[in-house]
């Protein structure tokens, strides 16, 4: 890896952004130093490679990565979760080069699972999880995006097309709230045991806030909870209505999730009803986008769209398994659900790897 040099840090910072490899906000600058130190909170060799990043294919070595988290603002405790995030979108299930590519506003929903919500500097998942003022959340969020700039080469207008963005592109980390939550951790879903720590990563757009004011006490509420969910799920302009597949990321506050563990539902029975419930009219999207979709997608049972009759329902999700539930934020009246991109070769898959907190080195004298 190739070193640059300034006279100051402030130079420093000016040359970066001169470059094009910040965000576009300050960033710390990764000396040789800041760098080693990272490298040495991973336990991995700087030369070991994590993955390719696209659209430019560039190698993410431990040591490039680490230097994404330096300027990030990381400390050595957020090492493990970027390097197991950054292992997550490089796989090619993710599709990175053509998320990265796409006109749409698609960023990585980072979710931290397991004890490394803990162990890691403290991920929030309380109120305000996915907005400003949490440190960790910010700069494990930020480093993975960096490195998508500095080695993926993402630059907005040439090698990143999306047409507006969104602020999750900056950073967009969260931890699940697995102590309060009426379900079993989420990475345990994927496979991992419930002392495991993982990261769950899809490609989403911003929350879209979903306002329920039911009684949690009254039985008859989870079905209009439900019902609510369901229908921000299938927005008419969204691209899981429109493209379908994919996956949606239903994030529950405390007092909706209360409502569902008092309704006696498990996790697969939320993502079953939802997925069931989440539909659209074919009538309605002949009305709104009639070149699309006469041009078009099967229906779930009625073969081309030309064929059905305005009042069948298309679902916005066939498989139950791509509504990603969790609680996280903090207790009141929205729960938020992110709709996704839903298209590149796998279809917006939804990618976990490990957070292998055994791994880590500690830092001599550095404050943990």
């Amino acid at each position: 890896m190739s070193l640059l040099d300034a006279a100051s840090e402030h130079d420093a910072l000016e040359l970066l952004h001169d470059l094009g490899c910040t965000d576009g906000l300050p960033v710390v600058i990764p000396t040789a130093d800041r760098v080693a130190r990272m490298v040495l909170a991973t336990g991995y060799e700087p030369d070991l490679v994590l993955g390719e990043m696209g659209p430019m294919y560039g190698s993410a070595t431990v040591e490039k990565v680490a230097t994404a988290a330096v300027m990030a603002g990381c400390i050595p405790d957020h090492a493990p979760v970027v390097v197991a995030a950054v292992r997550a979108v490089c796989q090619p299930e993710f599709d990175l080069t053509e998320m990265q590519a796409t006109t749409h506003c698609t960023a990585p929903l980072m979710i931290v699972c397991g004890p490394a919500r803990h162990a890691c500097g403290q991920i929030a998942s309380g109120f305000g999880a996915l907005g400003p003022g949490h440190r960790a959340n910010a700069s494990i969020g930020r480093a993975l995006r960096l490195a998508m700039i500095n080695i993926g080469g993402a630059r907005p207008g040439s090698s990143d097309m999306a047409l507006h963005g969104h602020p999750g592109k900056f950073t967009y980390c969260v931890a699940e709230d697995e102590e309060n939550s009426p379900f079993p951790g989420l990475h345990t879903t994927f496979g991992y045991e419930p002392d495991q720590s993982a990261v769950i990563i899809t490609g989403a757009e911003a929350p879209h806030s979903t306002f329920f004011t039911g009684d949690r006490d009254d039985p008859n509420s989870v079905e209009s909870l439900l019902n609510v969910i369901a229908l921000v799920m299938a927005n008419p302009g969204s691209n899981n209505v429109h493209i379908r597949g994919g996956s949606i990321t239903v994030i529950m506050n405390p007092d909706h999730a209360e409502v569902i563990r008092r309704a006696g539902l498990t996790r697969e029975d939320v993502q079953a009803e939802l997925a069931s419930r989440a539909t659209i009219s074919v009538g309605t999207m002949r009305r709104i986008n009639p070149t699309f979709f006469v041009q078009g997608v099967d229906t779930d049972d009625k073969g081309r769209f030309s064929d059905a009759a305005d009042e069948d329902l298309v679902h916005v999700l066939k498989d139950p398994s791509r509504v990603l539930v969790l609680q996280a934020g903090g207790s009141g009246l929205y729960t938020m659900v992110m709709p996704s991109w839903c298209a590149g070769p796998h279809r917006n898959a939804i990618v976990h790897s490990e957070i292998e907190l055994d791994q880590v080195c500690e830092i001599p004298g550095m404050a943990r």
